[in-house]
Formats: structure tokens, C-alpha cells, sequence
């Protein structure tokens, strides 16, 4: 790939990878509020004065979403993109509450226990669909609907460089050959999803909260994942 992919996470558990042609940098999930300007720190560090121009975000869950408004203190020109109904989600109070109590009892697990709480200021400034196209400078994202994790999960493909950038419905990968099943939803969306992304020419995934996979390992991931998720639907 002509482009760069950057681990930008504060820990492990995060969701953040930065994507950068050079021209333009996109942040895919931007990880917990209490992480959040740590994150933005680890950018500042790969971008140096270069602008965040996008953050792309697959869902609307505290652990890949709350960072977004801590981000965006260091990078207030950043498009942020999210599905039609995260956008609904977001503008709740009700559920930006149950994700900053969440938030807080995991910080206070990592060590932390004071931070500002500016989950008020999650939004979304495009608000996009299944198939909808993205332009990110010279790059062009599919946005792609995977109800199946939650029901306002999407992914981005782009198709010049033949990569994924996953959402949590299509399984977590922790290394290891540990694959982890993410379906909330339902199996039958979750398996839709499956067959719309195993359509496209795929040869560069991005999983969450694990990084890039490529070549054989992309299929292996798409195997396996579906295979964990066909096992726990048996299960019940």
C-alpha cells in the first residue's frame, strides 16, 4: 500500500488506528474519553503540524467513540464521520450517560479517576449511509452497513488500495489465533454482513483494537471469525 497505518492507541483495549497517504489522515475509532487526549498526543507526534482531516468512526460504543470531543480539542478542523443512526445515539443523553459511566469504571480499573467529561460534545458533522461514497483527498471510502454488533455499525473500504477498515460485527481478533465473537444484534445480520464485505477484493484489512491484517491472513481472519460466530449461535 502507498498509504501509512499507525497504531495511535493508549492501551491495548483501545480502538485507534491513523491512516495517512501524506495528503490527507483520517482516525479510524478514536478509543475511550479518558485515553482521548493521549491518543490525540500520539498523532500530534506522526502528524507534527499536519491537520487530523477525518475521523471515521465504525460505531457508536464508549470504547471507540467517547474519545472523539477530547480529540478534537487538539484537532478542531476534524471531520467526524458516523452512521445515520450513531448520530441519533450520540445526540441522547440518556446514552452518552450509560457510555461515560462506563467509561469511568474502566479508567478507574487503568488508574484513573479524574478527567473532564465532554461527552456532550460527541456529534458527527457527516452523517453517512450504506453506500455512500467518501472523499478523503485522494482517497475514496464505500461506506458499507454491518448491522450485526450493533445495529449502527458501518465499515469503509477502499478500494484503490484493497482495504477494509472494519467494524466489530465482522469478530475481534487479540492475536494469537484468539477470535472473539461480537454479535449483539443478531446471527442473520451479522452473517449478511459477512457476505457483503467477503464481496470485495479485499487484501488489507484493519481490525479493531488489533491493527492491520494482509494477504492470507485477511481470509484466515474472515474464516475463523465467521466460524466463532456460526459456534455461538449453535450454542443458543
Amino acid at each position: 500500500m502507498d498509504l501509512k497505518i499507525y497504531d495511535v492507541r493508549a492501551l491495548s483495549a483501545d480502538a485507534a488506528f491513523l491512516i495517512d497517504d501524506g495528503k490527507t489522515s483520517i482516525l479510524y475509532d478514536t478509543g475511550f474519553a479518558f485515553t482521548g487526549d493521549k491518543i490525540a498526543q500520539n498523532i500530534k507526534n506522526i502528524l507534527k503540524d499536519r491537520p487530523l482531516d477525518f475521523i471515521f468512526l465504525t460505531h457508536s460504543h464508549y470504547d471507540h467513540a467517547l474519545g472523539t470531543p477530547y480529540v478534537l480539542k487538539h484537532y478542531p478542523t476534524s471531520k467526524v464521520v458516523a452512521s445515520e443512526y450513531a448520530e441519533k445515539i450520540f445526540k441522547k443523553p440518556s446514552a452518552r450517560a450509560t457510555m461515560t459511566e462506563l467509561d469511568r469504571k474502566f479508567a478507574k480499573t487503568c488508574g484513573v479517576s479524574e478527567y473532564e467529561d465532554l461527552s456532550e460534545r460527541l456529534h458527527a458533522d457527516v452523517v453517512v449511509r450504506d453506500g455512500d461514497i467518501i472523499n478523503a483527498g485522494d482517497m475514496e471510502f464505500l461506506v458499507i452497513e454491518l448491522v450485526g454488533h450493533t445495529k449502527c455499525s458501518i465499515g469503509f473500504y477502499l478500494k484503490k488500495e484493497k482495504l477494509f477498515l472494519s467494524s466489530e460485527t465482522l469478530g475481534v481478533y487479540l492475536g494469537a489465533n484468539l477470535y472473539f465473537p461480537s454479535c449483539l444484534v443478531g446471527y442473520e445480520s451479522t452473517l449478511n454482513s459477512f457476505k457483503k464485505v467477503e464481496s470485495l477484493d479485499i487484501e488489507h484489512i484493519l481490525v479493531p483494537h488489533f491493527g492491520l491484517l494482509s494477504g492470507k491472513e485477511v481470509q484466515r481472519f474472515f474464516k475463523n471469525s465467521k466460524s466463532i460466530n456460526s459456534k455461538c449461535n449453535r450454542a443458543y
